[in-house]
């Protein structure tokens, strides 16, 4: 995050301090929009429901909630920063604007987490959701009926294959149905491909959060997964459970077949073609299969960070994913 960065640098020259404040604040205003859309009272939080939904100011003034479960719903876990208590010592201005915000701005304070409870090695928790709400989303994204697939996180909940949202504008039916690999919709000239692939750069920064929440809440803190299992992991180990379903992408399953190539065809037909591997754009979110641009390593790339750090945790589920990979 930009306030994260600005503690870093901070370190080094005090000015970045005051620019970490401001950061700080920024969140604060991101969080208070989202309670209060408008100054409406609306709020993007939906207590039936226990989701995130965009909701859309209509011109007579409405504000309709949008129940489309997708990952929309699912960013503010990523807005989460944990601070160690050295680094709150070494930085006092920044320290006091927080505590400064606590005392005085109650009413935003208490739309994030209460940071000025310690939790794991006493460190501090800054993020838009707290446990109650993390819960619920969790519930949801680790659910094999909804987001959860063998492969990661799909980018829309699989419950819209028999509910799609439908919403009429002016006569014309809208709808937003699950749809697994290329979408059928003529949006963005064709390319609006977020309506059940596995993307791997939101998947990354899920991992990346749950394992700064579990920095903050420790092992104590567990959750069910998959949701219906009975199993319940911590949220550390929820992150190396996303992590192997991603790099399996590239693994062999017990026919032999690697799921990203499921797509390919005879492009990897030959022998010497089944060794190369593709950095696809996104995935099937049933299926793995690779889809769109197969180059895409700006982002799928991150898969050589998961597979590291799953091997030097020796939490990887291959045995020799490096000699298979």
């Amino acid at each position: 995050t930009m306030m994260r960065t600005a503690l870093e640098l901070a370190r080094e020259n005090p000015v970045y301090e005051n620019i970490a404040t401001k950061f700080f604040e920024h969140f604060l205003g991101i969080a208070a929009a989202m309670n209060n859309a408008g100054g409406q009272g609306i709020g993007l939080w939906d207590e039936a429901d226990e989701f995130y939904y965009d909701v859309l100011h209509t011109p007579g003034n409405r504000y309709l909630p949008l129940r489309v479960r997708s990952l929309v719903g699912l960013m503010p876990l990523l807005a989460v920063e944990t601070i160690e208590p050295a680094l709150l010592e070494a930085m006092p201005g920044f320290a006091g604007r927080l505590e400064w915000y606590l005392t005085n701005r109650p009413d935003l304070a208490g739309l994030i987490s209460h940071w000025q409870v310690p939790g794991a090695g006493k460190r501090r928790l800054i993020a838009l959701t707290r446990g109650h709400r993390m819960k619920c989303l969790l519930r949801r994204m680790l659910d094999p009926e909804e987001f959860l697939s063998d492969f990661g996180v799909r980018s829309l909940s699989k419950f819209h294959r028999d509910n799609p949202y439908m919403l009429d504008v002016r006569g014309e039916q809208k709808v937003v149905g699950y749809e697994p690999a290329e979408s059928q919709t003529g949006l963005f000239g064709g390319n609006s491909n977020w309506r059940g692939p596995v993307w791997f750069p939101i998947n990354f920064l899920l991992i990346e959060s749950l394992q700064k929440f579990h920095h903050y809440y420790g092992d104590d803190f567990k959750v069910e997964c998959p949701t219906g299992s009975g199993q319940f992991l911590t949220l550390d180990e929820v992150a190396n459970e996303l992590s192997n379903r991603l790099i399996k992408l590239w693994l062999k399953d017990e026919n032999g077949e690697r799921p990203f190539a499921r797509a390919s065809g005879e492009s990897l037909g030959g022998e010497e073609d089944r060794e190369r591997y593709l950095f696809h754009e996104y995935f099937h979110g049933d299926s793995g299969a690779g889809l769109g641009a197969s180059h895409q390593t700006g982002w799928t790339g991150l898969v050589a960070k998961l597979i590291q750090q799953q091997g030097s945790r020796g939490t990887i589920t291959n045995q020799d994913p490096f000699t298979d990979l």
